[in-house]
């Protein structure tokens, strides 16, 4: 049994999430089948917030990594540290995840070098277990641990990917901004704004999406519209809102701001 204080990954309040499809019934089933996920699709999408929701809504603690390219496998699995009694071993948050039955979730996993990402092999098939190979351990996965892992498909190299040997021990999820009227409903909801402009911001990230491959690596996400309803809901112009949360994060090329910003202008 593990002495690690598994309450401190619980999520208690529920996290507020919009169901656009069937993906929760299909989350549920790979959770009962302890399926590893592999969650696909744009930067701000929800793919966390549905992760934290699934966590709250099965009851299980979450433990979130975000991944980098400077993150060793030590980083993820654990390491001995210098103390003043000597050295002693320090769990990684996998190696937690694993001992506690929590879900694990690797967010941007494609940031983490491929030679990081192979620890979680062991893992993601029929053993279901984590050698610790300096500390001399085997960690037998809890029945409830499972592993998440997400990553923005547009959005890499070929440099930078997942090989199909990580690919091939999860079942895939893929998400997209939701359509009009659901993703008008979020951006309501949790920037506090009413319907009418909500439905106004998401017009102004439609356009933007468009011009995804044509000036623009991304388009405008569901998260930045949040965050410009917010400042909208707290007083800020709507143009002064959106320069701050839609254009000026986008891009620094004066005539791609030029063109958001008209945008803009056109519903605000």
């Amino acid at each position: 049994m593990s002495d690690i204080d598994s309450a401190q990954y619980q999520i208690s309040n529920e996290p507020y999430y919009r169901p656009v499809a069937d993906e929760v019934q299909k989350f549920e089933a790979a959770y009962a089948a302890r399926m590893p996920v592999m969650l696909k699709g744009p930067t701000g999408c929800g793919k966390s917030r549905f992760v934290e929701y699934m966590a709250w809504k099965l009851n299980k603690p979450l433990i979130t990594v975000a991944c980098n390219e400077d993150m060793t496998a030590s980083d993820l699995v654990g390491r001995f540290l210098l103390d003043i009694n000597g050295t002693k071993w320090q769990d990684g948050p996998l190696t937690v995840a694993a001992r506690i039955g929590a879900i694990c979730y690797l967010d941007e996993v494609v940031e983490a070098r491929q030679d990081t990402t192979v620890v979680i092999h062991p893992l993601t098939d029929h053993r279901r277990e984590l050698p610790l190979e300096k500390k001399g351990e085997l960690v037998h996965a809890h029945p409830d641990f499972q592993i998440v892992i997400s990553y923005n498909p547009g959005y890499q190299s070929l440099m930078k990917d997942l090989k199909q040997s990580t690919k091939q021990r999860f079942g895939g999820m893929d998400f997209d901004y939701p359509i009009t009227d659901i993703e008008t409903e979020i951006v309501a909801h949790e920037g506090g704004v009413s319907a009418e402009v909500a439905g106004k911001l998401v017009q102004v990230a439609q356009r933007s999406r468009n011009l995804k491959g044509h000036g623009l690596d991304e388009g405008m996400s569901t998260r930045l519209l949040v965050y410009a309803a917010q400042l909208m809901s707290k007083g800020i112009s709507a143009e002064a809102a959106c320069q701050m949360a839609l254009v000026t994060p986008l891009t620094d090329d004066p005539d791609m701001r030029d063109t958001l910003n008209a945008a803009v202008n056109t519903y605000f």
